[in-house]
């Protein structure tokens, strides 16, 4: 087994074979309460998109605030013969103590580009689950006819994530999504120029048995994207999506109906992306009276009350936001120009674009995709996994274990965890 500790530097889950070409890519991460971690990634045969073959998980077991991880497990029930198998999207849901992992299968050799040229979908919508913590896994489902059926026709192509879903305090399951929309044709061709990327949510209202899709997001083009929910002192939840996208910086959008429909969304300048963006995470957190105490902010009971919730409001995202309760924390690349240095970024008023905080440096160096996630039972602790490298991002993919006294100590002061700690990795 290898031991990761709040103490330590990063440890690397999965590693790059430069002499077969095998790489890991697209880590996802998840918690099950009340001490198990799942880590999951794509096998390749090389960096590129059109050589994944397989999905791998690592099993993680929590005690205190270390966790050591199994060896790496294939999920060979999670793919099609003839299909590679991508973007691992798992969630926890909580009354049947289940794990559902969605991903896409996408026919072999045929590429994301290809598909947006042709018009012609090659993806499949499936997932398959497990109800003991990641240590068997069920036959795969094939949802594509059932959630997207005719809709399909005007999907050039379409992903889930990457990174992990969400239960919403409702009980309701959200997948996030992206799909590459069709709005014209000549000649009942599409035209790429107006194929058009747009974020949405696969959802379901029943524990898992049924599942359905949300509307897209409109107004600007939106990717990979992941959601947290943001609880609310003075009104209902919000859903909050935050997106990758083409204009150099986040997008976020906002949601009042658990994700069914979002409001129009609208550019985040605080959360730069480099050229050809990157995907980031997102997650919610409730955080203790100790990390309030440390900001100044107040306990939530505390707060002033408002007299009506302010996202009725035509522009939402600009206006104060005190009675929010929850706080996000937000991992991606902080290079402007290039994938290198991956931050974590604060907000403790998280409906306000404008708080979000100096990055601290988890990572010094080429990085890549990320997936965050909260262990809230005490002691609060955080865990991120990223691809990371010396001369490339994909050289492996690590996971960094820190708690709140951590992330308080790296606010608005950039530093990497390896300058403030000696980096131990313990093999047992």
């Amino acid at each position: 087994m290898m031991e990761a500790s709040s103490c330590s530097g990063k440890v690397t889950l999965f590693r790059q074979d430069q002499q077969n070409g095998v790489t890991y890519r697209v880590p996802a991460l998840l918690c099950i309460p009340p001490d198990t971690l799942l880590a999951f990634a794509e096998m390749r045969s090389s960096p590129r998109d059109e050589d994944a073959k397989y999905l791998v998980v690592r099993r993680g077991q929590k005690t205190g605030a270390s966790v050591k991880w199994e060896p790496i497990e294939p999920l060979r029930s999670a793919g099609f013969p003839g299909y590679r198998t991508m973007n691992p999207c798992p969630v926890y849901e909580s009354k049947s103590q289940t794990v559902f992992l969605f991903f896409i299968c996408v026919r072999q050799h045929i590429t994301e580009q290809w598909q947006i040229l042709t018009g012609q979908n090659a993806a499949q919508l499936c997932y398959v689950c497990s109800r003991d913590a990641g240590h068997t896994w069920s036959s795969l489902t094939d949802l594509t006819e059932e959630v997207i059926g005719d809709d399909l026709e005007d999907w050039a192509t379409f992903a889930v994530g990457p990174g992990h879903g969400v239960q919403l305090s409702s009980g309701r399951l959200l997948i996030p999504a992206y799909v590459y929309h069709i709005t014209a044709r000549c000649c009942s061709l599409p035209l790429p120029c107006f194929t058009q990327p747009r974020s949405l949510i696969f959802y379901s209202d029943d524990s898992g048995q049924h599942w359905h899709k949300g509307e897209l997001l409109k107004g600007m083009q939106t990717l990979e994207c992941e959601v947290a929910e943001v609880m609310c002192q003075a009104c209902d939840p919000v859903l909050y999506c935050n997106a990758r996208a083409p204009c150099r910086c986040r997008v976020v959008a906002l949601s009042t109906d658990q994700g069914l429909t979002f409001k129009k969304p609208s550019p985040c300048k605080l959360l730069c992306e480099p050229p050809h963006g990157c995907q980031g995470s997102v997650v919610s957190f409730i955080p203790t009276p100790e990390l309030l105490e440390a900001n100044d902010v107040e306990e939530p009971n505390a707060l002033v009350q408002e007299n009506s919730c302010l996202l009725n409001s035509r522009n939402a995202l600009s206006a104060p936001h005190r009675s929010t309760v929850s706080w996000l924390l937000y991992s991606h690349p902080t290079g402007k120009h290039k994938r290198v240095d991956l931050g974590i970024y604060l907000n403790y008023s998280p409906l306000e674009e404008t708080k979000w905080e100096t990055p601290w440096v988890l990572y010094k160096g080429p990085c890549g995709y990320s997936d965050l996630t909260v262990c809230q039972e005490a002691p609060l602790l955080f865990g991120c996994l990223f691809e990371c490298g010396v001369a490339h991002s994909y050289e492996e993919i690590a996971f960094q274990l820190f708690t709140e006294e951590a992330l308080q100590k790296g606010r608005g002061a950039p530093c990497s965890l390896e300058q403030q700690s000696k980096a131990k990795l313990k093999l047992i």
